[in-house]
């Protein structure tokens, strides 16, 4: 079965440096490249080989002080290093955040003990029937839902704009990472022009930086 996240146990510190230093990131995150190599050596140095040892180590202030001392690397430094590195596993999402589908779905889907984007997206990954037939709701509507959970899996990806990437014509994670990311921003652009789904602006290059993110997404 497909994950709804990438395996944290399986990317080790040279993998997530080299993300890290081929990402576009943000000009708050940019002080994670200074020195990199030589810090996550360092790191490495104190038993730390995976991303899942990283987010434990940094998971509390205490174990977060602990890494810093053992490692020399400055607090602050790992502070940064613990957002980012936790952006890439965005939360599961309530299914009461999809409002605009059928909330009788969402009651229903509760009851069955589906209660986020992410338990949805698990018991869907090989269709809708099943849970349908379980839960009494209709195939249609739970493959609405379906979409929504799936592009949820996308860093930076609310449901809001999960349902914009729909109305783009982009119905999951593996549509956008494919995406052209022009072809993309135009037509999210378009979607957003017909339907008014936010008032903001997104630029080509978070377009760009949404695709790369997308490519992670098992």
């Amino acid at each position: 079965m497909t994950r709804y996240y990438i395996d944290e146990h399986s990317i080790d510190l040279s993998a997530l440096q080299k993300r890290l230093q081929s990402t576009d990131l943000i000009p708050s995150q940019t002080p994670l490249l200074d020195g990199i190599a030589a810090k996550m050596s360092a790191i490495g140095k104190t038993g730390v080989r995976t991303a899942a040892d990283l987010r434990s180590a940094l998971r509390t202030a205490k174990s977060l002080a602990s890494l810093s001392e053992n490692s020399s690397v400055d607090a602050e430094y790992l502070k940064l290093l613990k957002r980012v590195l936790n952006g890439f596993f965005p939360k599961p999402r309530p299914l009461e955040d999809i409002d605009w589908l059928d909330q009788e779905t969402v009651v229903s889907l509760k009851k069955a003990g589906v209660k986020n984007t992410q338990h949805l997206f698990e018991e869907t990954a090989d269709g809708a029937a099943g849970l349908a037939k379980r839960t009494g709701t209709r195939q249609k509507t739970l493959s609405a839902f379906a979409e929504i959970a799936d592009l949820c899996r996308i860093q930076w990806v609310s449901p809001t704009f999960a349902r914009v990437l729909v109305a783009a014509g982009f119905k999951n994670a593996a549509a956008v990472a494919a995406a052209d990311p022009k072809g993309l921003f135009d037509a999210i652009c378009a979607a957003n022009e017909k339907a008014k789904f936010y008032k903001g602006k997104v630029g080509l290059r978070d377009v760009k930086r949404l695709t790369a993110a997308a490519a992670y997404v098992p």
